[in-house]
Order: structure tokens, then C-alpha cells, then sequence
């Protein structure tokens, strides 16, 4: 896989274009996840962030896509996984759509587009955590690794305790 600096998707390979599903793979910490290419933007290099006051800690700032503010969602705290390091490579914004909503996931490395067999989709295994198997919606072995496909929607809205509903949601102060 690539660290590419911009690369725009062919929104135009549809439900009709092949048998199986299409999934926009990404490395988010050791895993290897999978969103639909239908619901995927676009992939770009790291942007400068504006940090959003009483946002929830998955939340890591907006940003300017050319002209279009965007929410910037950390994908590792979101599925519980280990924060970047400090020397770590700055994250990619996998900009994915549900609706007429835009928003950043941050990843660590961007992938190739993968339609694996239809028969190979298998439930979440029991071992993955908890938080992960919720926003999963099934898994595809590939050559030795594990292609877990993550669940846009579930990530931006129906999930009530989904950074993107978190981030609209004002934070109140207990002090007074």
C-alpha cells in the first residue's frame, strides 16, 4: 500500500459494474479495514486541523476542503486502538459520505480498492472488541490477513454515541 497525496475514486463503479462489493481499503493501526467505494470521496494528504472546543476526544478539528468545512474524525480512538505515536507519519483523510455529509477519517495508510467474493464474507469474529464489532458489519479473509468492513453510517449516525453525533451535540459543564 501507498501513502498517495490525492487520489479521487470513480463513484461511477456501481452496484452494477461487478458481483461483489467494491471496499476502499485503508491501515488503521494493525488493521486492515474496508469501506465502500461508494461511500468513500475521496483520499488526501494530511490537513491542517482547527481544533473544535467541548468536542468529544474523537473529534480532532475541522477541515477546509476547498471551501467545505469538514469534521476530522481520529478512526483509532473511534475503534479503541492505540494513538499514533509521536513520531509516527502524520494520518491521511479518507473523506467519506453518507447523505449530502461529508467527513475525514483519519488513517494511517490508504490502500487499494478490493471487491473480494461475496462468499467470502463472513460475521465479525467473537475475538475482535466490542467497540470494533460495532462498527463493523462483516469480514473477508485476503491472502493471510483479515479485511474487517467498516460500517460508514454507523460511524457518522446511528451510532448515538458516534463521534459525528457527538461532535454536534454541545458539551455542558457540571460547574458552575
Amino acid at each position: 500500500m501507498a501513502r498517495e497525496a490525492t487520489a479521487t475514486l470513480d463513484m461511477a463503479a456501481g452496484p452494477g459494474a461487478g458481483e461483489g462489493a467494491q471496499f476502499c481499503t485503508f491501515r488503521v493501526a494493525d488493521l486492515l479495514v474496508g469501506i465502500d467505494v461508494q461511500r468513500v470521496q475521496e483520499v488526501i494528504r494530511f490537513q491542517e486541523m482547527t481544533p473544535v472546543p467541548l468536542a468529544s476526544e474523537e473529534v480532532r478539528g475541522l477541515i477546509n476542503l476547498r471551501g467545505q468545512i469538514v469534521t476530522a474524525i481520529d478512526l483509532r480512538h473511534t475503534l479503541g486502538l492505540p494513538g499514533r505515536g509521536e513520531d509516527a507519519e502524520p494520518p491521511m483523510n479518507a473523506v467519506i459520505r453518507c447523505d449530502e455529509e461529508a467527513v475525514s477519517l483519519l488513517v494511517d495508510e490508504a490502500g487499494d480498492v478490493v471487491e473480494p467474493p461475496e462468499q467470502d464474507f463472513e460475521p465479525i469474529p467473537s475475538i475482535v472488541p466490542a467497540q470494533l464489532r460495532a462498527l463493523s458489519s462483516g469480514a473477508y479473509k485476503l491472502d493471510g490477513t483479515l479485511l474487517l468492513v467498516l460500517d460508514a453510517e454507523r460511524i457518522i449516525r446511528n451510532d448515538p454515541e458516534s463521534p459525528a453525533a457527538a461532535a454536534a451535540r454541545p458539551t455542558r459543564s457540571h460547574h458552575q
